[in-house]
């Protein structure tokens, strides 16, 4: 027992003194490999981990040209975003961005695997490939595009469309074309109304065109996962009488079990990650729709545009911006940590 112990000890130095030699080895032959990863490690170097450096603006008081030379401010700008002047509109943005993500998580996340689903019942080849092409589709729509699209939909009567968009005729029908403050859609923003100048439908157009945009090209994912399902597992549940939702619920949902949790944490991760690219688009300057429409994305690039302005203790524009992203970034690690212990702890798949 005790020569066996020494002989293990033995064979665990021996391995460790030649790790590195081992290493080197395996670089030398796979190093076309490794050369391909210099870009992705070169865009993570210059645009993560080097702006890293700019997060230390956010406690001081000074400028980003007095970064190394300005006085710490300490705690002074989170003090001022999450319980001082700032944390009115601060808590409002955090408070649109949650439920905006929320509401994506619960109708996005399900929709491409319920696609999937489908398309894995599709056996007429020609009429899969035309289903998923028409669903991938809109994924590769420019956002502008899109956002334009939107827009000429929901706009009210105009010189060129007297009658307004589709989605105003639908909702005027609908008896649905006052504001709570008793104001008419053709009376806002000039003469030319829009159902985005209502701040109630802000968010099921904002969700019903994410759905729309991402459903389709998300679905790829889960639809791999299914097509890599041993057939012998659906073959030997329809022996033993198992119609087609049990297959579904007992050899589909397990067997894609590691990807759903997977996809989840990923998408976890991006809960409080709402860009502001899509919101400018579809609110522009309309200003009715603000108290759904502003999240901590489009504040913060609203504060950092404003470069008439200068960056001082009474107007912390720059400072408040970092110390929102800051928080933003905080919580969502806090959430993809949380989310992957437990799923460690009930299941057999993480990411870490």
């Amino acid at each position: 027992m005790q020569r066996s112990v020494v002989s293990d000890q033995r064979v665990v130095d021996e391995v460790e003194r030649k790790k590195w030699k081992i290493i080197l080895q395996t670089v030398v032959k796979d190093w076309r490999l490794y050369v391909l990863l210099i870009p992705m490690l070169a865009f993570l170097i210059c645009f993560k981990y080097i702006p890293v450096f700019s997060i230390l603006q956010g406690f001081k008081y000074d400028d980003f040209g007095k970064l190394q030379e300005g006085d710490w401010a300490g705690f002074y700008w989170l003090n001022q975003v999450l319980v001082g002047g700032r944390a009115d509109v601060f808590w409002k943005a955090f408070r649109n961005t949650f439920v905006n993500s929320m509401y994506g998580l619960i109708f996005g996340f399900p929709l491409p695997i319920i696609l999937a689903l489908m398309f894995s019942e599709v056996k007429q080849r020609f009429y899969l490939s035309f289903l998923q092409v028409a669903s991938y589709l809109p994924h590769f729509i420019s956002t502008v595009v899109m956002t334009t699209i939107v827009r000429a939909w929901a706009e009210g009567p105009s010189a060129l469309n007297t009658n307004g968009g589709i989605m105003y005729q639908m909702f005027v029908g609908l008896g649905w074309n006052n504001f709570d403050n008793g104001i008419e859609w053709s009376e806002a923003a000039g003469g030319a109304g829009s159902v985005l100048n209502h701040a109630k439908f802000f968010r099921p157009i904002y969700q019903i065109t994410g759905v729309w945009e991402g459903a389709g090209y998300g679905s790829i994912v889960y639809f791999a996962a299914i097509l890599a399902i041993s057939p012998t597992s659906y073959e030997a549940a329809r022996i033993d009488g198992a119609t087609k939702m049990q297959q579904i619920r007992y050899v589909t949902f397990p067997g894609m079990a590691p990807t759903l949790t997977i996809m989840l944490i990923t998408r976890i991760g991006h809960i409080l990650n709402v860009g502001y690219e899509k919101i400018l688009l579809l609110t522009g300057d309309m200003q009715y729709s603000y108290e759904t429409s502003e999240v901590i994305s489009t504040y913060v690039y609203k504060m950092t545009g404003q470069t008439n302005m200068g960056v001082t203790s009474e107007n912390p524009i720059a400072m408040v911006g970092i110390i929102m992203d800051l928080f933003n970034s905080l919580i969502a690690m806090v959430l993809v940590l949380g989310a992957n212990a437990i799923s460690r702890r009930v299941s057999s798949t993480s990411l870490f």
